[in-house]
């Protein structure tokens, strides 16, 4: 099996809803997001996946966040914007636009040292 992962970045701001601590208050974050995707085989090339397409993909998804207050935005409305729910969101969004490719796992960095991944395993 092949594994193959592109990077993007975004900035935005949010708050976490209910939050006891900061996090309740408006701030914001310089997002890292990576999308992996896998494939038993490869093409003519040599490839699994075009680097270039995935990425073209994932800054697709990614410019409707950046520099945006993610609350505000209609899929967020109704829940907050963790690390989580914004992991969730792009492999949906990524799923759709990267078909045939299989994504398999999306990972957002609100920081170096803290992320969150969304696999879309049930």
């Amino acid at each position: 099996m092949f594994e193959v992962r592109v990077c993007g970045n975004f900035s935005a701001a949010h708050n976490i809803r209910g939050y006891k601590g900061n996090c309740e208050n408006l701030h914001g974050h310089n997002y890292r997001v990576e999308a992996t995707v896998v494939s038993r085989t490869l093409d003519r090339l040599g490839m699994a996946a075009d680097f270039r397409l995935m990425k073209e993909k994932l800054e697709e998804v990614l410019s409707l966040f950046d520099h945006k207050y993610l609350n505000e935005q209609p899929q967020f409305r109704q829940q907050n914007t963790t690390a989580e729910i914004i992991a969730r969101e792009i492999f949906a969004r990524l799923r759709r636009s990267l078909k045939p490719l299989r994504i398999t796992r999306v990972t957002v960095y609100e920081s170096e040292s803290a992320s969150a991944s969304y696999t879309g395993a049930k």
